[in-house]
């Protein structure tokens, strides 16, 4: 072992809410492990995601942990959507809480992991130049972590400042006096823009497809309403996860179409007035059946057509697509924004964007003066942040490689011929279709109870059986093919990246989910195979 070489039980790359709860479960029993984190600070996608209006669109009450009962009882939310840094300053308490700080490496890169079939350990390359062996490697790097930038001309030349929306700088940036480009109506630029056009003399938006955007109605928590739910914090918790999204969205077990159309009107209005994404579980099939997810689109485009006063602008901003394919945006005055005479749009479908020169963004049609460019292009998601990694397993088989045509996994947990590599929320996952904090925790409860039985019961390897792999990925596209969310071209699919293959990578239903890990594990942790100490391999 060199002067850099570590040997640790489990090395986990990334310290946001999964890596922070994963260091915390694996020292509670008893194993070495350490974090890798390429930021500064910890808090994951909160940390990097500094952009104005960065807001989380799970009620905070729900967005975090609950493993620690005295941590529920003692934080206090100041508001029913929490901002950015108000989420950061969550994670680095709890992290402080319980006195993770030592176990946590910052601004250091996991460059490589390579399976050392010999030893059944992987061997990381860190980019610092250290080195370390791990028995176990836990991938908490994230579903939104890997900045997506476009491919236009000029872009990465131009002497105009370029912001990303993932990558924020961190004191801010003052856009007074500015005209001011944003390319991108995803929901960070749904979020931002509203606040960019608050301070700029212009705002330009670039926009290649609309999205639906329902309002958030924000507002500071009711005192009342904080002590009713902490004084049933456990029950409440148990009822949302028995829920399709695992979150509070007071699901509807009745058809859109199967009620009077007054109903349904009255139905859409009253999620309207509350605001967020548990629109979609108005009715039980807006998700699975077009013709259901039609009354809802229309009731939409209304509203759209609503608070925008120009009736050709409010038809670009009404997207042709069923509602929720692509994830459902939360605003705070997003639409009425195009009401205001210095903010404009631009269909780039219409009139493309050709270049960006030193002093505008060039399209077909015209120059646009700017001093400063907004890119809201969103992320390489869910598979971007492990692939950037050279990651290989059983015989040098490179991930990149397996994945090339979409990734497949066990569970979203693990994948084929990559032993003791386990994936926090990955592919094949509720993830992105559900409430991620108590997703994250029922990913690394897993996880950590595997690894324990593997220390306990004395085994040195667990990895996918490829024919569990291959049911499990041709079950997810089942259950996806059967809902409106593989219809149009979202980053769900990876429609959003220049070269990526088209996969549907989340898996849709958490008690579904939910009940197949806790199946595997009582069957012996079927799909696996496990090898103890002293066999062959």
């Amino acid at each position: 072992m060199t002067a850099h070489q570590q040997r640790l039980d489990a090395l986990i790359v990334g310290a946001g809410f999964a890596g922070i709860y994963m260091l915390h479960r694996l020292r509670q029993q008893g194993l070495k492990a350490q974090v890798i984190e390429a930021g500064s600070g910890v808090g994951g996608t909160w940390f990097w995601n500094r952009y104005p209006g960065a807001r989380c669109d799970i009620p905070s009450i729900e967005y975090s942990y609950q493993f620690s009962a005295a941590l529920q009882q003692e934080w206090e939310w100041t508001e029913k959507y929490a901002s950015q840094d108000e989420i950061l300053r969550y994670a680095e308490h709890v992290v402080d809480r319980f006195r993770l700080r030592d176990g946590i490496k910052l601004n250091t890169r996991v460059d490589a992991a390579h399976f050392l079939e010999e030893d059944d350990a992987w061997s990381v390359s860190l980019s610092d130049g250290g080195q370390i062996t791990a028995r176990y490697v836990v991938m908490a790097t994230g579903c939104l972590s890997k900045p997506n930038y476009p491919s236009i001309p000029g872009l990465d030349v131009t002497q105009i400042p370029v912001y990303h929306t993932a990558r924020w700088p961190h004191e801010g940036v003052d856009f007074s006096g500015l005209n001011v480009a944003m390319i991108g109506t995803g929901s960070s630029g749904i979020q931002s823009a509203p606040m960019v056009a608050g301070q700029a003399d212009s705002l330009t938006v670039f926009q290649r497809t609309p999205n639906y955007s329902i309002p958030a109605h924000n507002a500071p928590l009711d005192p009342a309403y904080v002590r009713d739910i902490k004084a049933r914090y456990a029950d409440y918790r148990a009822e949302n996860w028995q829920r399709g999204f695992g979150a509070d969205f007071n699901e509807n077990d009745q058809s859109a179409l199967e009620v009077a159309d007054e109903v349904r009107r009255e139905a859409y209005e009253a999620r309207w007035a509350k605001g967020g994404l548990a629109f979609l579980a108005a009715f039980n099939d807006l998700i699975f059946d077009r013709q259901a997810n039609d009354t809802a689109r229309d009731f939409f485009i209304e509203k759209i057509s609503a608070r925008v006063d120009d009736p050709e602008l409010a038809k670009k901003l009404m997207p042709d697509m069923p509602i929720g394919c692509k994830r459902l945006c939360v605003d705070t005055n997003y639409y009425e924004i195009y009401n205001e005479p210095h903010v404009r749009l631009i269909d780039i479908t219409e009139t493309p964007i050709q270049q960006v020169t030193d002093r505008a963004v060039v399209t077909d049609e015209a120059e646009c003066p700017v001093d400063a460019i907004i890119l809201a292009t969103g992320f390489d998601a869910m598979t971007g942040a492990i692939l950037d990694m050279d990651i290989r397993g059983i015989a040098g088989q490179s991930l990149k490689q397996k994945w090339r045509s979409g990734p497949k996994t066990y569970l979203g947990l693990a994948t084929a011929g990559f032993p003791n590599l386990f994936m926090v929320s990955g592919p094949g996952s509720p993830s992105v279709l559900s409430n991620m904090l108590p997703t994250i925790e029922q990913h690394v409860g897993w996880i950590a109870d595997c690894i324990d039985h593997m220390e306990q019961h004395d085994y040195r390897r667990i990895s996918v059986m490829p024919e569990a792999e291959e049911a499990w990925a041709h079950h997810v596209n089942e259950v996806a093919d059967a809902s409106i969310y593989p219809s149009c071209n979202s980053w769900y699919l990876g429609a959003n990246v220049a070269g990526k293959s088209r996969v549907f990578m989340p898996y849709i239903g958490v008690p579904p989910y939910v009940a197949k890990c806790e199946e595997v594990v009582a069957q012996g942790y079927q799909g696996f195979n496990l090898v103890p100490t002293g066999a062959g391999s």
